[in-house]
Formats: structure tokens, sequence, C-alpha cells
């Protein structure tokens, strides 16, 4: 099979089955599961990439939920915020010069992530239950990431020539 009909099928049925997971088992953002899905790839895939998008990301949901905490903790007025902000911006970037986190656009998803995820669900930084902004993308970001493996994993499956027959 081709390449590229094996991922449209891995891919397909894989996403299916997230979308059905994220809206019924695990309340979780079926588009964060999306984002470090298509990060898992970006961070070149195979268990190094899972290992590599996972880390990246995670990082860029904790700089998120720091940001968020000053912002919530501090003035209420909207240069207090660009700047708390900018210095998270900063920080994702200095993140970056660790080698494992070393592709900063997979810290910035994980950053997006989490603010999207608070402004989706109307859950703020100081949520006290399950529903932390931080936790739920955190674990969408690991479904997704998994997803991303296991999608791999079919395409090359599907994709897999089969021995002669002797």
């Amino acid at each position: 099979m081709s390449p590229l009909v094996a991922a449209m099928i891995s891919l397909g049925v894989l996403g299916a089955i997230d979308t059905y997971i994220t809206a019924t088992i695990l309340p979780v953002p079926v588009w964060v599961t999306f984002i470090a899905w298509a990060s898992f790839f970006a961070c070149g895939g195979g268990s190094d990439g899972f290992v590599k998008s996972v880390a990246r990301n995670w990082t860029g949901v904790a700089i998120a939920s720091l940001t968020l905490l000053v912002i919530a903790i501090g003035p209420s007025h909207p240069i207090f915020a660009a700047i708390c902000v900018g210095l998270g911006t900063s920080a994702m970037v200095a993140a970056s010069a660790i080698p494992l986190l070393a592709f900063p656009p997979a810290i910035v998803f994980g950053f997006a992530s989490t603010v999207g995820t608070s402004a989706a669900t109307g859950k703020t930084i100081l949520t006290g239950d399950i529903s932390h902004p931080t936790i739920v993308a955190a674990v969408a970001m690991l479904v997704g990431a998994g997803f991303g493996y296991l999608s791999e994993i079919g395409t090359n499956m599907l994709t897999a020539k089969k021995p002669a027959a002797a």
C-alpha cells in the first residue's frame, strides 16, 4: 500500500477514535490532542519523538501555568498581562537551550494549548479540581502524542512489504 493511503487510513481511523474518546470517556479538548499529535511528528516521530514532544509540550504547559498564575494574582491590567506573556515567551525560548527541549514550536504548542484550554473551558488557573487547565492540557498532550505514536505504527504496518510466497 502506498504511504499516503496507509497514512490516510491509520490517521483517519485513529482520528475518529480520538474524537470519540475525548467526547465520551476522557473529557479533554480534542483540538489539544490533535496539536500534540502533530507535535509528535514535528519532533521526529518514533520513541524519541514521543519523549521529545511530550517533554516540550509539558514545558509549555508549565510555563503557561506559571504565567497565568502570575496574571491571576497580579494587578488586573492588560499591560501587566502583556508583560507576563512576554516573560513567558522569553522563558519558552530560554528553555529551548536545553537539548531535550530544543524545538521551541513544540513548547509553544503546550503554552497555547493551556491558555486555550482555560479560555475554552472557563476554568481559571486557580481552579482547584481535576478540571484544572494545567491537568487537562497536560493529559490531552500526552494522549495526543500517544495517538501520534500509534498512527505512525499503523502507517508503517500498512506500508510493510509482505514476503514473497515460496
